[in-house]
């Protein structure tokens, strides 16, 4: 049987399990669009292409399932860059969907041509970078093995944006739609690494181990390993330090947890393991530019290092182990219990470990310094709301955080939380839009996106498509009406001389009431009480404005 190019890939956009499609429609990717009107998939129309990328990499982030976004050609492309970038940097399995002018005015001036010929924009040499595969399809001879490619490096270990740009007259072109047929959807094989011997190896160093303290990274959480890293936690009391992604990947209220470990916390996680640990394990820990606060040799200095990674590129990318095994974490981490127990390492009670803690909760609740007292009273509405969303949504909430500096000091993560802090190459203007697109998977649950006024004023265009779609969310936006990593730099690095940071913001009541959405705003810690106590916070969208003075800077250096 015979169907159109256009339909072929919204079929193939089924076969993928794709449910939901976000973009804007063009000239050049309208055959498509005719389709996704009679498909399974539902197309979501944005504000914004940026949106639309940012959105589906929400979705991506949420199901771990492949997600999708569509756009015309040239500026509806261009526009989609940075959110594809993000999705990169993040390992998200995003295809990405363009219009191309038609084959025959290739290299001729076409309207908004992205074709690379005659000067025309190179949009293929524009992704290249920021995807796994990308190809301009010219031809349908050819179509299966690109499809097969694409669902290759979508459905990898190691996934990644795709990007198929499909000229206008080739979506029109009639093809067998037995080439679906040939396709191989499906995930990739379970890994199996060869452990033996780097297990044994760790199993001695732990036993030989009088501190021993894990680092947990976002591959536990992406290896659904958060289960088996708390029992080796518990088990042996050993205390767990998340990288900011993985925050709650134990619960941070709990007597094991040290906190987040990150050169924009509390440095309590920092001070403990450069204080007290011999051995660091680190679990699916990149040891990045934040973790490793700049790093530091002070960390690891005069430690054994052991590192478990499900990817190989990542063992000895910055610092050399004692141990380094290359596998999933969660079945590691199995086998690893399970050595522990034939060696006998299980039995009995490692109370010292437990003195260590002491120690540590000792350290915690010594009285602050007067300098350190007026530092956090700066931030008190922040510490109060923080608090208060950790005591009303103790799981099953998610939560979008592009400005990461409060919540990683102030925001105690449950296990059964879901904690998003815009990593990958930290955009402004993400946190809105990805929250939008992962409420189109995670439908029931509450849903926070947190970020500054000035990211706010990048994506506020998105609150409309919450309001068309009636997607729940409570954006808050921490008002302080300046750029405050910008002047907090030119503050601590430039001797006061700000530039292009302060600026003067929109009334957010008006605004939020010609959204048609609620506004609360959270001038003192009566207001935090009372917006958790009144405020319909799972099944509305709410702008939620706090106050925050432009000239209270965190003290940590963000600048080298």
């Amino acid at each position: 049987m015979k169907i159109t190019v256009s339909e072929l890939i919204v079929r193939y956009l089924e076969r993928l399990g794709v449910e939901v499609i976000f973009g804007m429609p063009g000239a050049h990717v309208l055959p498509i669009y005719d389709q996704l009107r009679d498909s399974k998939v539902n197309s979501v129309l944005v504000k914004h292409e940026q949106g639309a990328a940012f959105m589906a990499g929400g979705y991506a982030r949420v199901s771990h399932r492949v997600a999708a976004c569509i756009a015309t050609a040239g500026p509806g492309a261009t526009n989609l860059v940075t959110g594809i970038a993000n999705a990169y940097a993040e390992r998200l399995p995003v295809l990405v969907i363009t219009g191309e002018t038609s084959t025959y005015i290739f290299g001729k001036g076409g309207l908004q041509e992205s074709s690379g010929e005659g000067g025309a924009i190179d949009q293929g040499a524009l992704f290249a970078g920021i995807t796994r595969y990308h190809k301009l399809i010219e031809r349908t001879d050819y179509l299966g093995q690109v499809l097969n490619q694409a669902t290759r490096a979508l459905l990898a270990r190691e996934p990644g944006p795709v990007l198929l740009s499909i000229p206008y007259n080739v979506q029109k072109e009639m093809v067998d739609a037995d080439v679906l047929d040939h396709l191989h959807i499906q995930p990739h094989p379970p890994q199996h690494a060869e452990t033996a011997g780097p297990l044994a190896e760790l199993v001695r160093l732990i036993q030989a181990a009088k501190y021993p303290v894990i680092v947990a990274g976002y591959g536990c959480i992406k290896a659904g390993a958060r289960g088996v890293v708390s029992e080796l936690s518990e088990t042996l009391h050993i205390p767990v330090a998340s990288s900011l992604k993985a925050k709650g990947v134990v619960s941070e209220g709990g007597d094991l947890s040290l906190g987040c470990l990150g050169v924009t916390s509390n440095g309590q996680a920092y001070r403990y393991i450069v204080d007290h640990a011999d051995l660091v394990i680190f679990l699916g820990a990149g040891f990045n530019e934040r973790t490793s606060y700049l790093w530091d040799a002070k960390l690891l200095a005069g430690k054994k290092v052991a590192q478990v990674d499900s990817d190989a590129g990542q063992l000895g990318k910055v610092f050399k182990a004692d141990v380094a095994i290359h596998g999933d974490i969660r079945e590691v981490l199995t086998e690893l219990l399970a050595a522990l127990a034939a060696a006998g390492a299980l039995a009995g009670n490692p109370d010292g470990n437990l003195d260590k803690l002491d120690d540590h909760r000792e350290f915690e609740a010594q009285p602050l310094t007067e300098a350190a007292r007026a530092q956090r009273a700066k931030f008190r509405l922040m510490e109060a709301f923080f608090s208060g969303l950790a005591a009303r949504f103790p799981k099953d909430a998610l939560i979008f955080d592009d400005n990461i500096v409060f919540a990683q000091s102030f925001f105690d993560v449950s296990h059964a939380n879901h904690y998003f802090p815009n990593s990958g190459i930290s955009s402004l203007g993400h946190a809105i839009p990805a929250a939008i697109g992962a409420r189109f998977f995670a439908k029931d649950a509450p849903t926070f996106a947190i970020l500054g006024d000035g990211g706010f004023q990048m994506c506020c265009m998105e609150l409309m498509t919450a309001v068309n779609y009636g997607i729940p969310l409570n954006v808050v936006v921490i008002n302080n009406a300046t750029m405050g990593l910008i002047r907090k730099n030119q503050f601590q690095l430039y001797g006061e001389r700000y530039i292009d940071c302060d600026f003067v913001n929109p009334d957010f009541e008006l605004l939020a009431r010609s959204f048609g959405i609620q506004h609360h705003r959270i001038a003192a810690e009566a207001d935090i009480e009372n917006l958790f106590a009144t405020a319909d916070l799972i099944g509305a969208i709410n702008l939620i404005e706090i106050l925050l003075d432009k000239n209270a800077f965190p003290t940590y250096l963000s600048a080298r």
